[in-house]
This record gives C-alpha cells, structure tokens and sequence, in this order.
C-alpha cells in the first residue's frame, strides 16, 4: 500500500483479513485510535482516517462543509477496500462515516461489512442548538469546558488553543451546517453506542438509526457521558469484537 496522509494504520497488518477505518470526533486527530490495534481481534487491521488540519494532515486546510470531506476521503480509501471493511465513527465522526458508506454504495458499489456510529443522533433529526462554529473565541472555550471532551491542559494553555480551535471551529461547521437527504436504506448492520450521561444525545435519538438499515440493528448505552470512548475503552472493544467476528472474511 502506498503512503497517504489520510489513512493511518498504526499497527500495520498484511496478515488481516478485515480493516475497520475509524473516523474522529470534532477536533480529534487519528491518534486517537493509536491503542485500538492492542485490543481488537488479531486478524482486523485498524486504520484511522486523518482529517485535513492535523497530525500528518497539518498543511492542508480545516473543511467546514461534509460532503467535500466526503468526497475527498472516498477515492484515497478505495484502494484499501480490497478486503472486507467495517466503519466506525464517534460524534462527528459517525456523520462522516454514515455519509462515506452512502457515497462509496453508490459510486463505488461497495458496502462495508458493518457500520458502528457512537455518540451521534440519526442523521434525519436536524439540529437545534444554537451553532458553536459562529461563536467568539472565548465563548467557544467556555462550551469547549461544559462538552467534556478536551483536556485541561490544552484549555488553560493559549497556544494550543490557538492552534485547536480553527480545527474545532471547522469540524463543528461540518456537523451543524448538515443537511440530510433521504436515501434507501443501508445493506450492512448498524451497531450504536451512547451514554446515558450524554447531554447531546438522547436514547431516541440513538434509536432513530434503526430506520437506516435493512440488516440487524442493536444500540448499546454506557454509564457515561458523550466521551464514553475513553471511559468505557474496555466494554467497547469487547462489543466491536463481538460483532467483527461474525465476519465470514475467506471471500
């Protein structure tokens, strides 16, 4: 496989025979799933997906809008969907995942063989706070505190909130500036997971995935918050685990 910037396997593993690409939340980077190859089964090859305006993709500009990041992840992914692949996705990176499955079934005919959305509504329930990309500097720190999700040390020091909040100010445009159109329903199993503390996500919002597939659904909640990736690793892996195994991956 040759080098890109925006496919980042960290443990590379010719030998697998299922990838399971991982998409990041608002303001994550691929690193995120740097551990992830650790603690899922041995035959799944893990590949974190860089969106433009961090770690290797530092250079290029932040998107603010889904389907060009969409359509600008799709071609770079398609040389390495020679084997089955699963999608997993958390918050932001559950839209992207969902809208890339749709593009790719229709353009490319291929279908993964599960999709795993975290901590994201269904796509058909618009958004109704008021939009985080258009605030001030400061109020978006304030916000940034009440979400949970970035680290203490990155919000109380001003150079590195510099640097993260055009990339956080983008990514927040890529989800609030989204406009679902309806489509058939998808092929592959749905598998969703929350947390019962998260304030942005509630239980019937989770559920609504269900109208998305024709195959099996299951929703599964933590005892957590919109950040239950983190404080729930263990439970996690073991229920992706469970479901790419029931992968017949010989073909």
């Amino acid at each position: 496989m040759t080098f890109n910037s925006w496919v980042i396997c960290p443990q590379p593993n010719p030998q697998a025979n299922l990838r399971l690409f991982c998409f990041p939340y608002a303001g994550g980077s691929a690193a995120i799933f740097r551990t992830w190859p650790n603690n899922l089964p041995s035959n799944v090859e893990v590949c974190a997906v860089e969106y433009p305006g961090r770690g290797r993709q530092m250079k290029s500009a932040a998107l603010t809008r889904l389907e060009p990041l969409v359509e600008a992840i799709a071609p770079v992914l398609i040389p390495y969907l020679d084997k089955p692949f699963a999608f997993f996705g958390h918050s932001m990176g559950a839209l992207v995942s969902f809208e890339l499955t749709r593009l790719i079934r229709s353009e490319y005919s291929l279908v993964p063989f599960h999709l795993f959305i975290s901590a994201r509504r269904a796509p058909e329930i618009p958004f109704t706070k008021p939009p985080l990309h258009i605030l001030s500097d400061p109020d978006l720190q304030d916000e940034l505190r009440t979400l949970n999700g970035t680290p203490k040390a990155v919000l109380e020091t001003p150079e590195l909130m510099q640097m993260f909040l055009p990339i956080l100010r983008a990514d927040f445009a890529v989800v609030e500036t989204y406009i679902y159109t309806q489509k058939q329903p998808l092929e592959c199993p749905i598998t969703v997971f929350g947390g019962l503390q998260d304030q942005e996500v509630s239980h019937e919002a989770l559920q609504g995935w269900r109208e998305q597939t024709i195959a099996a659904f299951s929703l599964h909640e933590f005892n957590g918050d919109h950040f239950f990736i983190h404080s729930h690793q263990q439970l996690l892996f073991k229920l992706i685990s469970q479901e790419l195994q029931m992968c017949d991956c010989s073909s």
